[in-house]
């Protein structure tokens, strides 16, 4: 799965992925939540939604909302927006119900750390086929293990992100 991360737009989400990517912290952990026919999960080394790297930063929410394909931090309801930490979300699909989903999240003030978009028809794909192991209740683990093998951090020229560890 190929993803655009939005430097210009979200230094700060951007940076924080960046960094932990290159700690390799990543490397090995899963996806642990599949909510069905609107997004995936991943990010917590615990591998049930309460893990993190041990801090939280305050990441850049979006100035357009979110739509399919977006990749934002997830954070606990109690927390402020933008909170984030390691995990994060893919956005698969808008959602069938009215009000849920995209409708859901697509409130102001947004709540999600925005870290960029799937880059291509494939990563989403890709994104949706793990999206299609959702438990019978339709949000929970996946129906099947899916790991992330590596995460690798491919900088155009002029990106600087990642340079330093985030700022508390």
């Amino acid at each position: 799965m190929v993803v655009n991360l939005d430097a210009a737009a979200a230094p700060t989400s951007v940076n924080n992925f960046v960094f932990l990517a290159r700690k390799h912290f990543y490397d090995g952990l899963g996806f642990h939540r599949v909510a069905k026919d609107f997004v995936i999960q991943g990010g917590d080394p615990k591998g049930d939604g309460s893990g993190g790297p041990g801090y939280q930063i305050q990441a850049e929410t979006p100035p357009n909302g979110y739509q399919v394909g977006s990749v934002a931090w997830a954070k606990g309801e109690q927390e402020p927006p933008g909170t984030a930490g390691s995990q994060f979300f893919i956005v698969t699909s808008p959602a069938p119900t009215p009000g849920q989903g995209l409708d859901a999240i697509n409130q102001q003030p947004y709540q999600y750390g925005i870290l960029g978009t799937v880059a291509d028809e494939q990563s989403l794909g890709v994104a949706q086929k793990i999206g299609a192991l959702a438990p019978a209740s339709t949000d929970g683990k996946p129906t099947k293990k899916v790991t992330i093998n590596k995460v690798t951090i491919a900088e155009s020229p002029s990106s600087t992100a990642g340079s330093a560890p985030p700022s508390s």
